[in-house]
């Protein structure tokens, strides 16, 4: 096994370590806010509740989609061909244009929950 063997072979073991890292941050925060819908949506009936729990789900997909973005970028490290480059730009694109719209909605949302928690001045 040479040189550039060892390094396709690590080059492949970064990238699959970095998905797991993102699937799993992804899994995580699914699953942490499936927990705390249902435990929230039995204590409280008020839809105001839901709106932390939908930013903490948002903050966790962009972290586990520049967690995929960063296995892409590794994928396509060692001698990309045209092709694979093409699609790394695809990719890029579209998880870039996911990750803009979910921040942006993080930002309204916080803002609006901020907003809520503001006492009223008469």
């Amino acid at each position: 096994m040479g040189p550039e063997d060892w390094l396709r072979h690590g080059d492949q073991v970064a990238v699959g370590l970095v998905e797991i890292a993102g699937a799993g941050v992804i899994f995580f925060g699914a699953v942490w806010a499936a927990l705390r819908f249902v435990v929230e949506g039995l204590r409280h009936r008020s839809a105001a509740v839901f709106t932390p729990i939908r930013l903490s789900l948002g903050r966790f997909l962009v972290l586990g989609l520049e967690f995929q973005l960063a296995a892409d970028i590794l994928r396509t490290a060692v001698s990309p061909t045209f092709a694979q480059i093409g699609q790394l730009a695809a990719t890029a694109a579209i998880r870039t244009a996911l990750n803009y719209f979910l921040r942006r909605e993080i930002a309204q949302e916080q803002a609006q929950v901020a907003q809520e928690r503001r006492p009223v001045h008469r």
